[in-house]
């Protein structure tokens, strides 16, 4: 994309074009293809002829492309048949058509790799090359993951309203993928979070935007200046961004008032509780259980429960903690990370430290394996850290 064309701009609009054809009868993988088509003739008029409705500029180049593709293929005379007028290019909604897109790329018949991918593909606006080095895979790879997407898809028909909470799901895993490449998505998961609470009002949307503002927040207190991990106790308060953060505690403030609690909003309230601590000793512990209460009897998640039994150990001690923990599956994800921190709290520091080495050995990224190690090492040699 060229510089003289606005890319935040594109970007926004590529999703309410899309969702105009595949509402006009456009196929979900036709009408993509057209829309790129008319992405790649605005970077060649716009920098000299910038229109003056991008959004309608952008639906008749799209919509022009579909039916001469259309024309060309005798598979499609039905299709054309349909749609052999152009409709005239004035106002068209845009808030319903983009939740409607939402839906669709949440759709359940996509694994969620797949829905993430067309999700940013088709409602973020990302291209293929951009998403495939987020993900850190070839872009071929990505490219035949966004085209099996696409055909699962087409042809999908939404008549009735679709599932916010898978939406939210997909949305969540864009936002815990973080960032890599030239394409933070963390923050795209914040903007499009942002977007879809623009055009449905659920409290869950509201807790999902909050959840994602407050722990962006602490983004760069989390590594240390040689990219090690810093854990929460140990992070330079003063580096949290407090603007977000109090943004995302009136977006969640309101939510709540709703009285429709949901396990976004309270994921939030622990996450908020944390960033109103001024310092980690001050942490209201008590507070977080009861809300690690609550998400355990909505969801039932095992994660929470193990999240719930480092809480108890900061609330009751350690004793208390390791009691919580004994009830949970040692098969868990984080499960001897969370075993050794409650041992160390309790003195047992070589019980502690096989935990930490066990736990490294499982650690499902580079940065946590590194901490982990040193964990170990530091209680292995009697040091402080």
């Amino acid at each position: 994309m060229t510089p003289s064309l606005d890319e935040a701009l594109v970007r926004s609009l590529t999703p309410r074009v899309l969702a105009v054809l595949v509402r006009r009868g456009a196929d979900f993988a036709a009408a993509e293809d057209a829309v790129q088509d008319a992405l790649a003739e605005a970077v060649r008029a716009w920098p000299t002829d910038p229109p003056k409705d991008p959004k309608g500029w952008l639906i008749t180049v799209a919509w022009r492309r579909f039916l001469d593709a259309a024309r060309s293929d005798t598979a499609r005379r039905r299709r054309e048949d349909r749609a052999d007028e152009e409709p005239a290019p004035g106002p068209v909604p845009s808030a319903d058509d983009t939740l409607w897109l939402y839906f669709l790329c949440a759709h359940p018949s996509l694994s969620p790799s797949s829905a993430v991918a067309l999700t940013l593909r088709a409602v973020g606006g990302l291209t293929t090359r951009q998403i495939a080095q987020a993900y850190l895979v070839p872009e071929a790879t990505m490219a035949q993951r966004i085209s099996r997407a696409k055909r699962t898809v087409s042809g999908v028909r939404l008549d009735r309203p679709g599932d916010v909470a898978t939406v939210l799901r997909v949305l969540y895993l864009v936002f815990n993928e973080g960032y890599s490449g030239d394409v933070d998505l963390a923050a795209e998961a914040i903007r499009l979070t942002r977007q879809l609470a623009a055009a449905v009002d659920h409290p869950e949307v509201s807790g999902l935007l909050a959840l994602m503002l407050l722990h962006h927040a602490r983004r760069d207190a989390r590594t240390g200046p040689d990219g090690t991990l810093v854990p929460l106790a140990e992070q330079d308060r003063s580096r949290w961004d407090t603007r977000s953060i109090a943004e995302g505690i009136g977006i969640l403030q309101a939510a709540l008032a709703r009285d429709r609690l949901g396990e976004f909003q309270a994921q939030a309230a622990v996450a908020a509780l944390h960033a109103d601590a001024p310092t980690a000793e001050e942490t209201d512990w008590v507070q977080i259980v009861e809300w690690y209460d609550e998400l355990v009897r909505l969801t039932g998640s095992p994660v929470a429960r193990l999240n719930r039994a480092v809480a108890v150990g900061e609330a009751d001690g350690p004793q208390a903690g390791l009691a919580a923990l004994a009830e949970l599956d040692p098969a868990l994800p984080r499960h001897s990370a969370v075993a050794a921190h409650l041992h160390e709290r309790a003195g047992d520091l070589s019980t502690a430290a096989r935990l930490y080495t066990e736990a490294a050995l499982k650690a499902p990224n580079l940065p946590e394996r590194v901490h982990l190690t040193r964990q170990a090492a530091r209680l292995n040699t009697g040091g402080d850290g």
